[in-house]
């Protein structure tokens, strides 16, 4: 009798194996992280990478699962298109959104995310800055890529990436944050497997332990420092979040080379990033302030 119940799982978990190792055959592609914005200038920051077209219709959002892990509270959900997006909730919802939109605008691969001012949730209720994160049909979640191991170790793009996470105050750098996604089903190992940073909530306050870090906090992040100083190329920077290593040994060309791309972005589309994100007027122009001042300070370096 025991063998006999012991068949049928053991053979689920076969099929499960075969559709698992078919699945990461299927995900084969082009590694990308980073392409040339060279619409740089006229990107709405207040959309992001999925525009008008794939905002979500809030009209009636209904309740699929609870999502587990992390800081915040997260429900997957449904939207009246019938799209699905994961509802972030909670004080990371509008530093999520802020900061994908700041990435992608300078070219980096992200999600596509909304922060919606006031949504329901049937089911569930009513909440206040919500970050809708799409989750399409077509799309495969592969698994995690690493901060230490990656292919775009050596290139100008991953070391400017590091140095945005600084200009962030992203002290969450594990790699559980970073995903990879691809387009479920393609078998012509012709497509793309982007490398996104999934989770950006842990930003704009200030970097440090357990007890004296922070989170969407404006006042810290306004205050917090940028640059300690520079030893011949290499810079010192003021970070002192989770995987602090990291950051050895970025190099004013690197600096340069970041700087060359934000000193495009207009102080409105920097602003635009924190309006996407519902931050009052007050606190746009402080964030948005202290984001430019970063700016400069990079830009400094490369004189």
């Amino acid at each position: 009798m025991v063998l006999m119940l012991a068949l049928p799982f053991a053979a689920n978990a076969q099929d499960k194996e075969k559709k698992d190792k078919k699945d990461k055959k299927e995900l084969t592609g082009k590694p990308v992280m980073w392409k040339d914005p060279t619409d740089l200038e006229s990107r709405n920051l207040i959309l992001g990478a999925g525009g008008e077209e794939m905002k979500p219709d809030i009209s009636t959002v209904t309740f699929i699962e609870e999502k587990s892990g992390g800081y915040s509270k997260k429900y997957r959900v449904k939207d009246a298109k019938g799209n699905e997006w994961v509802a972030k909730i909670g004080k990371e919802a509008q530093t999520d959104t802020a900061a994908n939109r700041l990435l992608w605008a300078l070219g980096y691969e992200t999600e596509i995310a909304y922060l919606i001012p006031h949504l329901k949730i049937e089911g569930k209720g009513e909440f206040d800055n919500v970050r809708l994160e799409a989750r399409p049909a077509d799309v495969k979640r592969r698994g995690n890529w690493m901060w230490e191991n990656n292919p775009f170790q050596a290139t100008p793009q991953f070391r400017g990436l590091k140095i945005l996470m600084v200009m962030l105050n992203n002290w969450d750098m594990k790699d559980d944050n970073n995903e990879i996604l691809a387009m479920r089903g393609d078998t012509t190992g012709e497509g793309e497997l982007r490398y996104i940073i999934s989770d950006l909530g842990a930003t704009f306050g200030k970097t440090g332990g357990f007890i004296s870090r922070s989170r969407n906090d404006v006042p810290d992040y306004v205050k917090a420092e940028f640059i300690k100083k520079v030893n011949g190329d290499v810079i010192d920077f003021s970070y002192s979040g989770k995987n602090q290593k990291l950051f050895d040994g970025l190099t004013v060309a690197d600096a340069r080379w970041l700087s060359n791309l934000l000193k495009r972005l207009s102080d409105d589309q920097i602003k635009d990033a924190f309006r996407s994100a519902n931050y009052s007027a007050e606190e746009v122009d402080l964030l948005a302030g202290a984001f430019r001042e970063r700016i400069n300070a990079l830009a400094k370096l490369g004189v």
